[in-house]
């Protein structure tokens, strides 16, 4: 059994040599920027111009947003509790799931979805029997509208990194026009926050939507090790995170 093979596509590695997707690594350690090789071992091959400039927009667009997150709450409880950088940082990380985190790829696989599911229809068109389905099936449009932001800056300019290089796909559009087709079903606007626009860039670069969760992890790793580092740092162990004060609604008082 100890000699049976599995195979991988990813990197190879040998004494002296360390390939990732066939490129050897002091070769992308001097040529290409972290962004650029995230796409690289994510997609297995090199990014266009656009698409480096695509992916580093994705990467510092979520790299933070501030302590109260509950990824930054759980990296930092982590760290208060008296535990390693790397606990923290694993804390954190397994807050992130479908309600913080999850936008993205929901977002990217209804846009991924419906786009090929509706092949050649215009992106108005979808749109609009999108919001119908959603509405008929009691469901949130994923990547829109924000608990902070009436207009989310990132989104902005991601799209304007993509109108810059001509590069506005199919889920670019198809997420403008949801956007539209909101409001008039809502008669108010909800805008396209970062996780949707993040959806329709990753889509329109080829990716599954399966990554979703991984765009929003790699960038925001940074982030946690720099609140764990300052939690560590500037605060005292066991200190009282998260909402307070909070009250009791159990059962009264009562005995075995």
């Amino acid at each position: 059994m100890a000699d049976e093979k599995w195979q991988t596509e990813i990197t190879k590695i040998g004494p002296g040599e360390i390939r990732v997707r066939g490129y050897h690594i002091t070769d992308v350690m001097e040529k290409l920027s972290y962004a650029e090789t995230v796409y690289l071992i994510l997609k297995g091959e090199l990014p266009s111009k656009a698409e480096a400039e695509l992916m580093n927009a994705i990467l510092v667009s979520s790299i933070d947003h501030g302590a109260t997150p509950p990824s930054v709450l759980g990296t930092r409880t982590v760290m208060s509790g008296g535990n390693s950088l790397n606990a923290a940082i694993a804390g954190g990380v397994l807050v992130i799931g479908d309600t913080h985190g999850g936008a993205i790829e929901q977002s990217a696989r209804i846009m991924q979805e419906w786009v090929a599911e509706h092949e050649g229809d215009a992106a108005d068109t979808i749109a609009a029997e999108l919001v119908d389905w959603l509405k008929a099936n009691k469901r949130r449009m994923p990547g829109f509208g924000h608990r902070l932001h009436n207009v989310d800056p990132r989104t902005g300019k991601l799209f304007e990194i993509a109108e810059r290089h001509g590069y506005s796909g199919k889920h670019i559009q198809l997420c403008k026009a949801i956007e539209s087709a909101l409001e008039k079903q809502l008669g108010r606007k909800l805008p396209i926050n970062v996780d949707g626009a993040i959806a329709a860039v990753i889509s329109d670069m080829g990716f599954d939507w399966r990554l979703g969760k991984g765009f929003f992890i790699i960038s925001r790793v940074p982030g946690l090790i720099a609140h764990a580092y300052e939690e560590k740092q500037r605060e005292r162990p066991m200190r009282k995170l998260g909402p307070l004060p909070f009250e009791y609604d159990g059962p009264d008082d009562r005995e075995v």
